[in-house]
């Protein structure tokens, strides 16, 4: 009996260990990705300089180049705000990762002030959910057909979270639960660990599988 603990804690070890060197390695290509951007706004902004510089004794030149430029700017994606400053960090960093993906991304996310679950759990539940929502899309070879769309948001006094992505072929299921297909015997830690802190808050997880489309739903009692 104890050579069977032994070894069963040996492998449970051993899960762990991948699954923290997995999200060691997804939080490195979020801040390599991050990193990437910042030295592209760098670049954009001294070339930026760089012309205005050139079109000072040229007013009409420089009104029309600073119309572009704030067109141009209006254009771009900005950053997502929900109130709560470690969400907006995890939330932004997946986003633009997801990206770089060629995956189309719709998000619309609000939190009240006081939530009854602590920031770091909220963060696991959105990490988790985008992760899987990301490598879904991954796997589909139509670049076109990739998409996620997020919800979160205040609804019926409760705060609700919707993740939808598309997806290929059916999902393996197992005691009425989805599992992940791609670690440790099919059962992935990531929806493992949305599952327990979703019921240690008192929460509800529903999940759907339909044509083409995976979604995930978390309530959690304010």
């Amino acid at each position: 009996m104890k050579l069977f603990d032994f070894l069963f804690g040996k492998t449970i070890d051993r899960r762990i260990a991948a699954y923290q060197n997995d999200l060691i390695r997804k939080h490195c290509n979020e801040v390599e990705n991050m990193y990437r951007q910042v030295r592209g706004w760098r670049h954009d902004y001294h070339n930026h300089i760089q012309t205005m510089l050139a079109l000072v004794d040229k007013p009409e030149q420089m009104r029309s180049y600073l119309l572009t430029l704030n067109k141009d700017l209006t254009t771009v994606d900005t950053v997502i705000k929900t109130g709560n400053v470690m969400l907006d960090a995890v939330l932004n960093s997946k986003l633009s990762l997801i990206k770089t993906k060629n995956i189309t991304v719709n998000a619309k996310a609000v939190v009240p002030a006081n939530l009854s679950i602590s920031d770091v759990d909220l963060c696991v539940i959105i990490g988790n959910l985008l992760d899987n929502a990301m490598e879904a899309c991954e796997k589909q070879k139509e670049i076109s057909e990739r998409f996620i769309r997020i919800f979160i948001g205040v609804l019926k006094k409760q705060l609700y979270i919707s993740v939808m992505n598309s997806a290929g072929g059916e999902l393996k299921k197992e005691g009425g639960r989805y599992v992940s297909t791609k670690n440790f015997g099919g059962h992935g830690f990531g929806l493992m660990r949305v599952d327990r802190i979703t019921e240690k808050n008192n929460g509800y997880v529903n999940r759907q599988n339909e044509p083409g489309v995976f979604a995930t739903e978390v309530m959690l009692p304010l």
